[in-house]
């Protein structure tokens, strides 16, 4: 199959990334978060791709499987749960430790495997596995930025793939046998360079795409361990559990000789993001850690600074109840709304919502779905907002949630969602709520759009506001 990215010769892994991420970008082949620049891509069909994993005769016969925490990789977790073997997950970014044991509640459903499976679940359900653990990893799973059929990977740079196996082998946990699967977008397979990998590359022997499983009949050697050459005093800093795995393997009189600090920076330098949308949106890391984009202009910061407490004055009890208002809208429980018997909505005028909420786009309801049966669904699947915005002739919802963060867990729980034989799509709406308010207009919501990838229809109905209980 002719790859989708052609790559020229003399290309560096800088290159190859730029390119993959350029295209997944220009082809709108990737869900949030976006843009995919410097991350692994959260590619279109991820579900799809790794559906294709328990089909694997080594996931069958498989006890205790190792899982990446990023967002493509979220349906490869689940899986192996549902499958009842033993997930492993990295800590994010090594920061902690090496792996997260995922344990799920006794007799969990489908519904709370799922919620095991996310970025929230992964710390809520867990238990630290520390370096001197005796276990046995029977399978790996891991992202890629680019990948080739000859079982060549390209992380998105920073090497932390090649550094949870390399202390997955000096554990004992692996072994040159063991199986390395990663889970791509069908244009991240391209053609690689044999001299662009490195001894410390760490290469797959199945790569899952939507529409294919390629078996990579890898010649290449997997990393015998960490090779301490390459790293230095400054990622020992960063990776605290790499002192004592240097420790550990100096004990055990391994070469543990650490390479020199770079002179200048390395080549390849960080892509820089649109402004315009750093400035809409959360950053997310692979682990899930939301923070606010520091490339926020002074002008904007200006704007987001409370200009709503300048704006009329209310007095100190207005200001304290508006403030105790805005800390139970955080909540996500004290929001109601009266729906009638006959199916319309009487709002509460007087009900505020918080000043910014981030709204989540649920596309693809198939026709006669009632509205209780999506609530229903939300609440199975704890991904309950404040609002919902019901539009049902043009078969969408828009979800509000508090914020950046409540809105990431539920487009986690909402994957692979269907309802009447209809696979649902969620995804961040087009245009956010935020910005400053005051009097009648907080209270007056301006009707979310759907993503580009879903053009706006003409309303033929109008929108049915309804608070979705807790």
């Amino acid at each position: 199959m002719e790859p989708a990215i052609q790559i020229k010769p003399g290309a560096t892994k800088w290159d190859i990334r730029q390119k993959v991420w350029d295209y997944i970008e220009e082809n709108n082949l990737a869900n949030f978060p976006r843009p995919v620049h410097n991350r692994i891509p959260n590619f279109k069909g991820a579900t799809q791709a790794c559906n294709k994993l328990p089909d694997l005769q080594e996931f069958k016969s498989s006890q205790t499987v190792k899982v990446n925490p990023d967002r493509p990789q979220l349906q490869a977790r689940f899986v192996t749960l549902e499958a009842q073997k033993t997930l492993l997950v990295p800590t994010p970014r090594l920061r902690t430790g090496l792996f997260n044991k995922i344990t799920p509640p006794q007799g969990a459903t489908k519904e709370q495997l799922r919620i095991c499976s996310s970025a929230q679940g992964v710390k809520d359900f867990s238990v630290p596995v520390g370096l001197d653990a005796k276990v046995k990893v029977d399978l790996v799973v891991v992202g890629s930025v680019a990948v080739s059929e000859k079982g060549i990977r390209i992380g998105k740079g920073e090497g932390f793939a090649d550094l949870e196996y390399g202390m997955m082998v000096s554990m004992g946990a692996v072994n040159e046998f063991t199986v390395v699967v990663t889970v791509v977008h069908d244009c991240q397979v391209v053609e690689i360079p044999d001299e662009l990998r490195e001894s410390h590359d760490l290469t797959v022997d199945y790569i899952l795409t939507p529409t294919r499983v390629i078996k990579t009949n890898c010649q290449f050697p997997k990393p015998l361990g960490i090779i301490w050459t390459k790293l230095n005093t400054e990622k020992l800093l960063k990776i605290p559990i790499l002192k004592k795995l240097i420790a550990l393997e100096e004990k055990a009189g391994k070469d543990v000789t650490l390479g020199a600090l770079p002179a200048s920076p390395e080549p390849g330098p960080r892509t820089i993001r649109p402004t315009r949308q750093t400035r809409q949106r959360p950053r997310q890391d692979a682990e899930g850690d939301f923070r606010q984009e520091r490339a926020v202009d002074s002008e904007q910061k200006a704007r987001q600074r409370p200009a709503r407490v300048r704006k009329e004055s209310r007095g100190d009890a207005g200001k304290e109840g508006e403030t105790n208002e805005r800390r139970r809208g955080k909540s996500g429980g004290n929001f109601r709304e009266k729906v009638s018997e006959e199916g319309g909505s009487e709002a509460l005028s007087q009900r505020k919502l918080p000043v910014s909420v981030t709204t989540v786009y649920l596309g693809g309801i198939p026709a006669g779905l009632r509205v209780s049966e999506l609530k229903t669904a939300l609440r199975e699947r704890e991904a309950t907002p404040l609002r919902l915005t019901w539009q049902g002739a043009q078969h969408r919802a828009f979800l509000d949630y508090t914020d950046p963060q409540a809105a990431e867990q539920a487009l986690e729980a909402l994957q692979g969602l269907s309802l009447n034989g209809s696979s649902l799509q969620a995804e961040l709406a087009k245009s956010q709520r935020g910005g400053k308010r005051s009097g009648q207009d907080r209270n007056r919501r301006p009707r979310p759009t759907a993503p580009k990838s879903q053009p706006a229809q003409p309303d033929t109905e109008s929108a049915v506001d309804v608070v979705t209980e807790p």
